[in-house]
């Protein structure tokens, strides 16, 4: 059984630490109801995936089987990221190696910052905005991530997402969405994305045919 592969981690702070930038009752939401739902459901699909090996092959069922796990898994993927993208009070990005990325790629944090913003309103329903390293171009990439596993370039590595769902704002932004963008810089944690960052680069290879 496959119950305990996927599992809610938690968070290095507690629910109103992120104040007033993040309520805690939308925190403790968003955490303990809506991630905890997409662990359990990818554990439920790995092991109804794992019942019918050996069954008469039934396309529809596989594709339906193969979409949920692909939603679940990468809904605790992105949801995972995005709690260590947070912290209390913020952090700033020190001079480095993903700060240089940044000026070389986008022209400075404040660009960044606007086509962050830019991809979490342009979302047509639910999503993600997340800054990425793409390993062929070997570059950093703002992607706009539809529900929680399309329009991704294949091999990225998101290093710092923001949430567009409604669920991780409306409670207390209702439908402001450029309100929640502007409140998630205030406790931005850019301490795991420059180690993300710095892993990445560090463990993908140039392509072969590059």
């Amino acid at each position: 059984m496959s119950k305990d592969i996927y599992r809610l981690p938690d968070l290095a702070y507690d629910y109103a630490a992120l104040e007033p930038h993040y309520s805690a009752r939308t925190l403790e939401l968003h955490h303990s109801k809506h991630h905890a739902t997409y662990v359990k459901q990818a554990n439920e699909t790995l092991d109804r995936i794992a019942d019918r090996r050996g069954a008469a092959p039934d396309p529809l069922i596989a594709r339906g089987l193969r979409k949920a796990l692909a939603f679940n898994v990468s809904g605790h993927l992105l949801h995972s990221i995005f709690w260590t993208s947070m912290t209390p009070g913020g952090s700033e990005l020190a001079d480095g190696t993903l700060s240089a990325a940044i000026d070389a790629d986008f022209g400075g944090m404040d660009n960044l910052k606007k086509e962050m913003g830019g991809a979490v309103a342009g979302l047509q329903g639910s999503g993600w905005a997340a800054l990425s390293w793409e390993p062929l171009a070997r570059r950093l990439l703002v992607e706009q991530i539809y529900d929680h596993q399309s329009n991704m370039t294949p091999g990225q590595l998101p290093l710092l997402v923001i949430d567009g769902w409604e669920h991780a704002y409306y409670l207390q932004y209702q439908n402001d969405k450029a309100a929640w963008v502007d409140a998630f810089w205030n406790v931005a944690n850019w301490s795991p994305a420059q180690i993300r960052f710095d892993n990445a680069v560090a463990s993908h290879l140039e392509p072969a045919f590059a």
